[in-house]
């Protein structure tokens, strides 16, 4: 592939995986805490797994540059900068860390090793929205934790897990094709 083309391709991929962020989180259920069960975990694993360390954490931080600016791809179609300091806000930047280390694990030679370091990274994204939801909401440490976090721990996992197989295959197709976006 010459560079620009490479260029283009990269970009291009960038958007593309920040929009499918931005749908997959739409597909929200509300829990009682104002933290909503969403696809964005799977979402952004999937950046991660399927665009790399630098540029699945590219396609987040376009994600969280829009709904700060306020366009609404943050769960049910909201967004501005008040949704980063709200309850999940902590999640959303969360988003990041997890997004780079699941995108780190495609360099591990073995799937344990990815899904390990992509489990590393939800760790990271829960402690950035437990820290933020205790703050906000007043609850300490282990109350934040037990209403922000542990009802969405065996989703999560489960996301990161079927965002590295979804990944891999997505990734042979696009190979097949003659196009490669891991990095």
């Amino acid at each position: 592939m010459n560079s620009n083309r490479e260029k283009i391709t990269n970009i291009v991929m960038v958007g593309v995986f920040a929009a499918v962020l931005a749908v997959l989180s739409q597909i929200s259920f509300p829990l009682p805490s104002g933290i909503p069960v969403t696809l964005q975990t799977f979402a952004v694993a999937l950046c991660g797994y399927a665009l790399g360390c630098k540029r699945g954490t590219l396609a987040v931080l376009v994600y969280i540059v829009l709904g700060a600016v306020g366009l609404p791809v943050f769960a049910n179609f909201s967004g501005g900068f008040g949704s980063l300091v709200g309850l999940a806000g902590g999640y959303i930047y969360g988003f990041l860390p997890m997004a780079a280390l699941c995108g780190l694990g495609t360099k591990m030679p073995h799937r344990v090793l990815a899904i390990v370091l992509g489990v590393a990274g939800l760790a990271a994204c829960h402690l950035c929205g437990t820290v933020q939801f205790g703050m906000i909401s007043g609850n300490g440490p282990w109350a934040a934790f037990l209403v922000a976090s542990v009802p969405y721990l065996v989703k999560d996992i489960v996301s990161v897990a079927a965002a590295y197989g979804v990944a891999t295959a997505l990734s042979f197709a696009l190979k097949k094709s003659g196009i490669h976006i891991a990095a």
